[in-house]
């Protein structure tokens, strides 16, 4: 028996294409999950295997190959029988094999991939223009297989097993093979022919279920008073990781925090509090964290994995809970118990906090750098409470620039400004009920 470590990612079409190659030529191979979402491939111990870093890649006894069409001709020529009709020697022969090879990577699996592959980043397929380019390939490989049972001749190939689990893969969608109907004979001749079909079908049967539970909407009841900054601030980061909050109003000038339902949640009684199917989190800035790493992409520039980055971020945080939502909170928030603003000296600390701000954002785009973060979406969350006051932005030229820029690439700063229309309406009530 060989030593054979297969590098892939299960359920991939790649990966399937090599397993059924495999399985046809009796051959067990020691499959290693590379997580390609967590960045799995770009770790320099597999870098060192394979430098161009993709997959599946194959190690051989120490003989490294990549490119899953040159893996299942390698696994044949090596492994197979002498002169295997899976890639037999006569060069005709393999001149049709490969050209259906080539299609499949440059035509098919390129269409495939555009069309069926967002699903996994959006939970969508691709658009008209790509659904169409699918369907001009599928046209293609009908026309390749037109008064033939297989793709390159009378005999099976790999390159029906390449071309195999490449079409395999409308398991996942809804897709009318029917169109196609010489595609549709071959596909379901499949079973009878194909070595490691069952297999094939489970690893897509459990790509899919994990497609599910990935996109299935979670169940998080998120507890606030809409219009205050901080519940700004998560709405803003849900939209962008893709979330749906259940959002349940808490009257904080009714003492709704306090009532014992609630306490048993939050046994500190704060809001913005989100429970996420059971689990109970409070403080908008470890909600804003959590949101990213638990839903949203791999390496999220909102919250990235590298500690240097993630210091500063929370350096950012802290700033803005500390400093400067404490400064205006302190100047802003007298107005909702007196109808008035704090006093000079609390504008003083909300001018002092700006500076502050004016200075991190010198010569960059955002708080921390060049890319969006989740500060700068907590801490736009509470500058844009100065749309309720008179505040002369102008000061902090720095801050202005940054603040303009949201609408371009703060997640939904729409509704963030709606919000803020709506609180400063209700309280223009209150002040006119006091008078």
């Amino acid at each position: 028996m060989t030593n054979m470590d297969l590098y892939n990612m299960p359920g991939a079409p790649a990966s399937r294409a090599i397993q059924m190659t495999a399985k046809a030529l009796g051959l067990e191979l020691n499959t290693k999950f590379i997580n390609t979402m967590a960045g799995d491939q770009l770790k320099p111990e597999f870098v060192k295997i394979n430098p161009q870093h993709t997959i599946p890649t194959l190690v051989d006894n120490g003989f490294v190959v990549w490119e899953s069409r040159a893996i299942v001709v390698y696994l044949v020529e090596k492994y197979g029988k002498t002169d295997s009709p899976l890639f037999p020697k006569d060069p005709k022969k393999r001149a049709l094999i490969n050209q259906r090879l080539y299609f499949d990577m440059g035509t098919l699996y390129d269409a495939l991939s555009k069309y069926i592959f967002p699903i996994f980043r959006t939970g969508q397929v691709g658009g008209q223009e790509a659904l169409d380019k699918f369907n001009a390939a599928f046209e293609l490989l009908n026309t390749f297989l037109e008064g033939q049972d297989y793709l390159a001749g009378s005999e099976f190939s790999v390159a029906d097993i390449v071309i195999l689990a490449t079409v395999s893969t409308i398991e996942m969608i809804t897709f009318d093979l029917q169109k196609f109907p010489n595609v549709e004979r071959w596909y379901k001749n499949a079973e009878k022919v194909a070595p490691g079909w069952a297999e094939n079908l489970e690893s897509i049967k459990q790509l899919q279920s994990q497609l599910a539970n990935r996109f299935a909407m979670p169940n998080m009841d998120f507890y606030n008073m809409p219009g205050a900054p901080a519940s700004r601030a998560i709405q803003m980061i849900a939209k962008a990781v893709g979330v749906e909050l259940n959002s349940k109003f808490m009257n904080t000038m009714e003492g709704d925090q306090l009532k014992p339902e609630f306490v048993k949640i939050n046994p500190q009684h704060t809001i913005p509090t989100l429970v996420d199917d059971g689990f109970a989190i409070w403080e908008s800035r470890a909600i804003a964290v959590y949101l990213v790493e638990k839903y949203g992409k791999a390496d999220s520039p909102l919250y990235p994995k590298d500690p240097k980055k993630r210091a500063l971020i929370n350096q950012r945080l802290y700033f803005d809970m500390g400093t400067l939502y404490d400064a205006q909170a302190k100047y802003f928030f007298p107005l909702f118990r007196t109808g008035k603003l704090g006093d000079q000296e609390a504008l003083d600390k909300v001018n002092t906090a700006f500076g502050f701000l004016n200075t991190f954002l010198e010569g960059q785009d955002f708080v921390t750098g060049s890319e969006l973060t989740v500060a700068d979406l907590v801490i736009l969350a509470t500058v844009s409470t100065i749309e309720m006051i008179p505040f002369d932005i102008q000061k902090f030229p720095n801050v202005e620039r940054w603040y303009k820029n949201a609408p371009k690439v703060a997640p939904g700063w729409d509704e963030n400004l709606e919000s803020l229309k709506n609180a400063k309406k209700f309280l223009e009530e209150k002040l006119a009920e006091k008078k």
